[in-house]
């Protein structure tokens, strides 16, 4: 049996949870998105959007995090697994924001492959902020130009995931694994 990591990406507000959170009820191995979990984390130490204070710290945060889901990944019994935002997201939102970043983000996001990568576009009919989601609409589109770009560089082939239902784009993930 091969084993699939597959990751959904794309920028904020564009479904990826609610696709991974429908993939779990049916049954499906499934890795959430840790940032908000990051930024939930230095909240409670005081911190208010870590991101914006110390992006390289928060990145170094995620970083290890997604590492880790990755390395988790590659040992679960189960032939797909799915992961709510990659490796390379990081690097992409450094970009973003126009930050340098150490050596090894880079070496990481070449180490750790996965085997299909899902984009979904940005959709204003469905986008919300929140307390950790901070972008605008227009910076969720600029997001998702430098993720694209981000993931084409370490040589993915990114599948556009169309704008419909959360079962319908299930099943059209589905399909293409």
């Amino acid at each position: 049996m091969q084993k699939e990591i597959i990751v959904i990406i794309g920028g904020p507000g564009t479904g990826k949870s609610s696709i991974i959170n429908s993939l779990v009820t049916q049954g499906y191995c499934c890795y959430p998105e840790i940032s908000r979990e990051v930024t939930l984390e230095a909240q409670k130490q005081g911190i208010e959007q870590l991101f914006l204070e110390d992006p390289l710290l928060f990145s170094q945060m995620l970083l290890d995090g997604r590492i880790k889901q990755f390395e988790n990944a590659l040992s679960e019994t189960h032939r797909f697994v799915f992961i709510d935002r990659g490796i390379p997201d990081v690097v992409a939102y450094l970009d973003y924001i126009g930050d340098s970043y150490p050596e090894h983000f880079d070496l990481a996001c070449r180490q750790n492959k996965y085997n299909k990568i899902f984009i979904l576009p940005p959709w204003e009919e469905i986008y919300e902020s929140d307390s950790e989601r901070y972008e605008n609409f227009e910076q969720a589109k600029t997001i998702y130009k430098h993720l694209t770009e981000t993931y084409q560089k370490y040589g993915y082939t990114l599948i556009e995931v169309p704008k419909d239902s959360v079962d319908n784009r299930i099943l059209y993930i589905l399909d293409k694994i």
